[in-house]
């Protein structure tokens, strides 16, 4: 196999006229392109060129070898200025997954921002909850992860990645507009309440079950979705009530939002990348996110701490 090195110092011998020219040029010792060009002749197996005692002449072979070495140069350095790129996270692919309600409250204007820093970058989403996107980014089919968890339900993290807290989010009541409570109440109120939580084996169904088992009772749960527009919709008809993080917690009609006293749990969203080689479109990529998150995210209510 031809080594480009050598290519690329034939090139300069036949432009220059000179070994000792073509050096001073490369920044190589007159012996060192000597040797050079004499392993490139023994690996195309053609004189190269007509050697006298002060000067070189090239060959019609030489001549030859350097116009068609010349496109196949440019591309090796295409290849390896595409290669830098890479190393630096200016150019190739970023993967990214989200659970519903960050993907459409805080990864629309991340996403956005984060392709203007990095336009070289393609950006694929993948959506799901924590238990299904953990593994894909331990497995290298994700780069970066947006996940919950919530306070009261411990969760086992990979060993692979790393975590980063993006945001703390209260967990706000929502009772219909004409329900009987007032703008606060304790969950001790709540023990005849039909309820409408997310599907079992999730963490808001077991942040609900705990925190309503601490004050002696199990939630009557008739309807379940992860889907918050719908939780908003069958709270609004009056169906019963729900528990959700305030990122859910979005304005709508026939809906309003309750404090619940003394309870400080709440939802941490959690960014996960590798511990090993993440790459600097990972790292630019989770350093946007979470500013965006300082922008957009709800902010915690004035009694911070003490409401659930």
């Amino acid at each position: 196999m031809i080594n480009p090195v050598h290519l690329r110092t034939l090139g300069a011998v036949v432009r220059t006229g000179s070994f000792a020219t073509a050096a001073r040029e490369l920044g190589y010792t007159s012996s060192a392109v000597s040797q050079q060009m004499s392993a490139l002749e023994r690996d195309v197996r053609m004189r190269l060129f007509d050697r006298h005692a002060r000067s070189v002449r090239p060959t019609p072979a030489a001549e030859l070898l350097v116009r068609r070495a010349a496109e196949a140069l440019a591309l090796l350095d295409g290849l390896e200025a595409d290669v830098r790129s890479m190393a630096e996270g200016r150019l190739g692919h970023l993967r990214i997954g989200s659970f519903p309600t960050a993907s459409e409250y805080l990864l629309p204007t991340a996403i956005a921002e984060i392709a203007r820093r990095l336009p070289e970058v393609s950006i694929e989403l993948e959506e799901g909850e924590p238990d299904r996107l953990l593994p894909l980014v331990s497995d290298r089919v994700l780069d970066l992860a947006l996940v919950y968890a919530y306070d009261t339900v411990p969760r086992a993290w990979p060993r692979e990645v790393r975590r980063t807290t993006v945001s703390s989010e209260d967990l706000v009541l929502m009772v219909p507009d004409d329900h009987r409570l007032s703008e606060s109440a304790a969950l001790d109120d709540l023990r005849e309440e039909s309820w409408i939580s997310t599907t079992v084996g999730t963490g808001g169904s077991a942040c609900l079950h705990r925190l309503c088992g601490a004050e002696g009772f199990v939630p009557k749960v008739d309807f379940r979705t992860n889907d918050y527009d719908v939780v908003r919709s069958l709270v609004a008809a009056g169906l019963g009530v729900a528990l959700v993080p305030r990122l859910g917690a979005q304005p709508g009609p026939g809906v309003r939002a309750v404090r619940l006293r003394d309870c400080t749990a709440r939802r941490q969203v959690i960014a996960v990348r590798r511990r090993v080689d993440p790459s600097p479109a990972v790292e630019l990529a989770l350093s946007t996110i979470v500013e965006v998150a300082r922008r957009r995210m709800p902010k915690p209510g004035p009694n911070e701490g003490k409401i659930c």
